[in-house]
């Protein structure tokens, strides 16, 4: 049995009453274009988010948006411009110094221009020590809201997954930002 297991069944076993969940009935926001949506929530939170033409191949957009990167981690197998292959890696320390990591996001929620992006990596320390993030994003997989995104959401063998919604960034109490404090310094997200 897992800590978890244990920590739940405790609870479990000191409730002394069960109540039903309500009815709820909530009204949620839709987006005529969701698409369109999508891409201003992605730049309103410092990301960035382009609708790739049939016609253009993803390496040489990614190139062109990122041309000083050298090291670039992905395990995707339609992208060819990689240095690195993080599941290959035996430690995830050796993912520092990555410049660019490129991974797979499974569903885009237009009203705040996050994406979930269960882990697909031997190590989820990608996601956050590159310096920079492209997140490939199937254009049907984007909801309009949180609650279309939590009714999609399903976890793989690793269970871990998490919602990314531009660079990272923080404020201390003197209102300074910081961008990329503990995450990626820049966010692209590339529908296709």
């Amino acid at each position: 049995m897992s800590s978890k297991e244990d920590i739940l069944g405790n609870v479990r076993k000191h409730i002394k009453v069960q109540y039903d969940m309500p009815d709820m009935d909530i009204q949620v926001i839709e987006y005529l274009d969701k698409i369109a949506r999508f891409i201003e929530a992605s730049k309103t939170v410092g990301g960035n988010a382009i609708l790739l033409g049939k016609e253009e191949d993803i390496n040489t957009v990614i190139r062109s948006l990122y041309p000083e990167s050298q090291t670039i981690a992905s395990n995707l197998e339609d992208i060819t411009i990689t240095t690195l292959n993080p599941d290959e890696v035996e430690n995830p320390a050796n993912l520092n110094g990555t410049d660019l990591a490129i991974v797979k996001g499974e569903i885009g929620v237009a009203e705040n221009g996050c994406v979930w992006i269960p882990q697909s990596v031997k190590e989820k320390a990608l996601y956050f020590i590159a310096e920079y993030l492209v997140i490939i994003l199937d254009k049907e997989k984007v909801v309009n809201n949180m609650h279309e995104a939590y009714e999609r959401i399903t976890f793989n063998d690793y269970g871990f997954g998490t919602f990314i919604s531009g660079p990272s960034k923080t404020a201390d109490i003197e209102q300074a930002l910081i961008v990329g404090a503990h995450g990626a310094r820049g966010v692209t997200v590339i529908l296709k």
